[in-house]
């Protein structure tokens, strides 16, 4: 009777402290519920079959906008609702517990440090990778998260852990969806890879990121460089795996037995031809959103994603090839837009003039929290510069000044400007030495060297930038929005209000005359007819 009365008040403990631990993020009312569908009446327990089901990924058709998919990516997909419910759910028997259940829940979604995210995401992916009889150069030293990890990873590795994460937030936002959710379309994100593999290769590898095939690089990136580079430029990225497992124990039924395999077959999806035509692809926008957290960040991540009825167009506020190239065009489509806003210029650089070959194609963006306004000096609380591509960076603030966005039109009001200040847009830096430029006619960009900038963090903003100031012809400039349906209906109130004032001051009252004799348009007439005429003056 001892000896079963401590074992009870064990296990009460033990339940205790991992309700407890769930609690703390909200998330036990929805594990009750989760559990009471998933588990045996019979054995009030949850059978492992059913845990691996639940985490399964099945898609009929399977596409994607980079040149190559690696073969064994599909199977890699295969094996991840096993792998989830092998490395979280631990259990010695076919089944799992209650207190199994909420431990599980906790070591995948509880409140981690970011490093411990990191390495979990990564123990999944060498979990995978093993029961897909993939190999794979990384070794653990324990079973604990924070354990640590050493070996190396390549290009390939890289570019199929990224796509493993966004095959896990497309089945978040496309779970309503159904025709979405038969579809996988997997997006280019070579500039990911690259930006992975430049920051942890070696020096001297000889990488020339200009004309490169990420599947064909057999550079081996250290495990330690990879995690520091996942640190600084994706934190979000360990948010796919959490969200993926909510969502699933949330919503999965039993009834939902349907787990073929997802290299069924290929084809096309037409989910992502909305950001085709536009610089803002899904695959830079999703590593633009992997750079934030909170609404801007799921904000942003509505481009890459297919919603019901909510579609993209709305965001994007100006397009330079649509509303035609110029700094006054710019402003008559961005005017009264009081959200964050993201700019992204297509600018080359070279001997395109010449007829030369060596011409470099890139672009840069920058994502500010408040809007334009049209000042002389510099302004903004906050935001943050990105390479886009051919390699991928972002720039955040360094919190030393706050000379964040410049952007000026030509003064109105004014007939003479002793100091005139420059007309056009600009980003980091100090007058006359911006970080980022683009004139007023939307035809040259120019960017200097970091060491001119003290807002931002230093850094090239395309390949080889070097020294000197580099002048590109610019290609194309857009802007989108992201502060939602309320700054979108405050921009149009803002807009209506001054078509109003346009339309009151070019209308002219003629009651507002007392005569014709007193009226201007007399005077002046008189004055022309006779200017020489003696006339009495009104005391």
């Amino acid at each position: 009777m001892g000896a079963s009365s401590s074992t009870e008040q064990k296990v009460s403990a033990e339940q205790r402290e991992v309700e407890a631990l769930a609690a703390s993020t909200g998330a036990l009312p929805m594990l009750q519920k989760a559990f009471s569908r998933l588990a045996d009446p019979q054995t009030n327990a949850v059978p492992l079959k059913t845990l691996q089901q639940c985490f399964c990924l099945s898609y009929e058709n399977l596409s994607s906008e980079a040149p190559k998919m690696p073969d064994c990516f599909p199977l890699l997909l295969d094996n991840l609702g096993s792998a989830i419910a092998d490395l979280f759910f631990m259990t010695q028997k076919e089944a799992v517990t209650w207190v199994e259940f909420v431990r599980g829940y906790s070591r995948c979604c509880g409140r981690t440090s970011a490093s411990i995210s990191l390495n979990t995401l990564l123990k999944l992916y060498a979990v995978t990778r093993t029961k897909a009889g993939l190999p794979l150069k990384l070794e653990f030293v324990s079973d604990d998260a924070d354990c640590k990890i050493s070996g190396l990873l390549l290009a390939n590795d890289v570019l199929m852990l990224l796509w493993m994460c966004w095959t896990m937030s497309w089945d978040v936002r496309t779970s309503t969806i159904s025709k979405a959710k038969a579809n996988l379309s997997l997006p280019d994100i070579n500039h990911l890879v690259l930006s992975a593999v430049t920051s942890c290769a070696e020096v001297g590898s000889g990488l020339n990121v200009w004309h490169c095939e990420v599947l064909g690089l057999e550079v081996q990136l250290p495990v330690g460089k990879f995690l520091t580079w996942a640190f600084k430029t994706v934190p979000s990225l360990p948010d796919c795996l959490t969200q993926f497992v909510h969502e699933r124990l949330q919503n999965f039924h039993v009834a939902e037995d349907q787990c073929a395999s997802s290299s069924s077959s290929v084809g096309d999806s037409s989910s992502t031809k909305t950001c085709k035509s536009t610089l803002l692809t899904c695959g830079r926008a999703w590593a633009i959103s992997l750079t934030l957290r909170g609404a801007i960040s799921e904000e942003i991540s509505q481009v890459c994603f297919p919603r019901n009825g909510d579609g993209t167009e709305g965001n994007l506020l100006y397009q330079s090839s649509l509303h035609g190239r110029a700094l006054n065009r710019f402003w008559s489509n961005i005017e009264g837009y009081k959200g964050p806003l993201l700019i992204l210029v297509s600018a080359s650089s070279g001997d395109e003039h010449e007829g030369s070959t060596n011409v470099r194609k890139w672009i840069v963006g920058a994502l500010m929290q408040n809007g334009f306004e049209n000042r002389d000096l510099f302004y903004g609380s906050s935001g943050s510069l990105y390479a886009i591509s051919p390699v991928f960076l972002v720039f955040s603030s360094t919190g030393k000044e706050k000379n964040f966005v410049y952007s000026h039109l030509h003064a109105t009001g004014k007939v003479y400007e002793p100091h005139r200040k420059p007309v056009g847009i600009a980003f980091g830096g100090s007058m006359g030495n911006e970080r980022v430029f683009l004139d007023e006619d939307f035809a040259r960009i120019t960017i200097r060297h970091h060491s001119t900038d003290k807002t931002y963090q230093p850094g090239s903003l395309f390949p080889d930038q070097g020294f000197l100031p580099v002048e590109a012809f610019i290609a194309e400039v857009e802007v989108w929005g992201f502060g939602g349906r309320g700054a979108k209906e405050v921009q149009h109130s803002y807009k209506k209000r001054e078509e109003l004032f346009t339309a009151q001051r070019r209308k002219v009252d003629l009651k507002t005359f007392a005569s014709w004799d007193d009226s201007p348009e007399k005077m002046m007439m008189d004055m022309v007819s006779d200017p020489n005429a003696v006339r009495r003056e009104d005391r």
